[in-house]
């Protein structure tokens, strides 16, 4: 297919969807593990209640990628599956802070992470559809400044709201803070609206009459689907294949730092353990700070990087971008004040971000056949996701023994992590589509 190149504008609007879909997930970030502890839930306990993110994440993204890669609905191969997804997001968004209980929440958040990936994992697909190879960096790390700039506003929401008047110490008939209800509330809002705008704006490419009808003919339901996922990782390009040991380091450390974030402030900063105190909800706050500004850094840095990219290559930059976040979660558990010391270390932490979300696509979509491009993103997803599982499932073995119960050091952990996955991104070797 001939595709037209496409104007700056014109990639920032097919771009603005992951605005509504990356706010969801900062709202999670920052405030999921505060909810689950003010609901009861203890601290070793976390990495379980967090599993519907990787395991929606790996039955759901490889099954809809296989599945938009063979639809000839009328609105497209992947805009179907980016409006039902929004809309049941933006549903769990606003039911979330009401939860009565930790099953409650827990539950919803199984929901609300299977429309996330319904939504997430066509979008990815849908740059690599629109755009030429040589405008796939732009496409991409794009995508990642929205990814930073939405984050930045989830993360400071609850903070904007305290500034503009509101009591951080309201609280909602199940201990939830007022603040952090109306985030989510606004979240609601984007997830559906960002989406509409983008496949409004920049419509997909109508299919060719002969591509529709190889389509047509192709076997449809759960069944194909699942055969097309497991040919398509038997014929794994060998560049897709060495991602994973950068991918493994990369999203074990992520999810450390995620869970644990905010019960290391509150220990560090707030010299607190207790979730129900007053120094929780500040640390959860003050997280929302932090992590608002190393997601503008993001935000800011993956425009940057576009032309780093395009000169020295994804993987260099990429490196580079997760060693600034190793040294930045190292120094970060021996910072005690509410100081400028403490958004120092998010730059390298937002660097990496930025990258994160945008360079590891660069490598891959150079390396992966045009129409399979659907299900090998929903397959490169299970790289996110795996780790995220083992995470879980390994992190409270050791949480108590190893890391000596204390959330500091799962924060230093990350940081070893990190520097490991800049170290495997350098073994890959990029390779174009054959």
């Amino acid at each position: 297919m001939n595709k037209p190149h496409l104007s700056a504008s014109q990639i920032v609007n097919m771009n603005v969807g992951f605005l509504g879909i990356q706010f969801s997930f900062g709202l999670q970030q920052a405030n999921m593990s505060p909810i689950y502890q003010m609901l009861g839930a203890e601290g070793r306990d976390l990495p379980y209640l967090w599993l519907a993110g990787p395991i929606t994440g790996l039955l759901v993204q490889p099954l809809i990628g296989a599945m938009s890669d063979r639809t000839t609905h009328r609105w497209g191969r992947r805009t179907p599956y980016f409006l039902i997804g929004a809309l049941i997001c933006s549903l769990g968004l606003l039911a979330m802070p009401f939860s009565p209980a930790l099953w409650f929440a827990a539950g919803l958040l199984w929901i609300l992470d299977a429309a996330n990936n319904v939504t997430m994992e066509p979008y990815r697909a849908y740059v690599s559809d629109r755009l030429r190879e040589e405008q796939h960096a732009a496409g991409f790390l794009t995508q990642a400044s929205f990814t930073g700039l939405a984050q930045t506003l989830a993360y400071l929401t609850p903070s904007l709201l305290v500034a503009l008047g509101m009591n951080k110490d309201a609280l909602g008939a199940n201990g939830i803070p007022v603040v952090t209800t109306l985030a989510f509330a606004a979240g609601a809002v984007l997830s559906f609206t960002t989406v509409w705008w983008s496949v409004r704006k920049v419509p997909e490419l109508p299919l060719p009459a002969a591509e529709v009808a190889r389509l047509r003919a192709l076997p449809r339901g759960v069944g194909p689907a699942l055969a097309e996922i497991w040919s398509a990782v038997r014929e794994m390009p060998p560049t897709m294949r060495r991602l994973w040991w950068m991918a493994l380091f990369q999203w074990y450390g992520m999810m450390c730092y995620w869970i644990y974030v905010v019960p290391m402030l509150a220990s560090t900063v707030f010299g607190t353990d207790d979730p129900h105190g007053a120094g929780f909800r500040d640390a959860a706050l003050l997280n929302g700070q932090v992590g608002g500004f190393y997601n503008a850094v993001a935000f800011v840095a993956a425009f940057a990087m576009v032309p780093f990219t395009r000169r020295l290559g994804a993987k260099w930059v990429h490196a580079f971008a997760l060693l600034a976040a190793a040294a930045g979660m190292w120094a970060l558990p021996g910072i005690h004040g509410q100081g400028w010391l403490l958004f120092l270390p998010m730059v390298g932490i937002g660097l990496a971000w930025g990258s994160i979300m945008g360079n590891p696509y660069v490598l891959l979509a150079g390396s992966i056949p045009p129409q399979r491009a659907g299900v090998y993103m929903g397959i490169f997803n299970m790289f996110i996701v795996i780790p995220m599982l083992i995470q879980a499932v390994t992190l409270p073995l050791v949480y108590d023994g190893l890391l000596g119960g204390r959330p500091e050091n799962v924060i230093r952990l990350a940081g070893v992590l990190l520097a490991l996955a800049a170290l495997c991104v350098l073994r890959v070797r990029p390779e174009k589509t054959p």
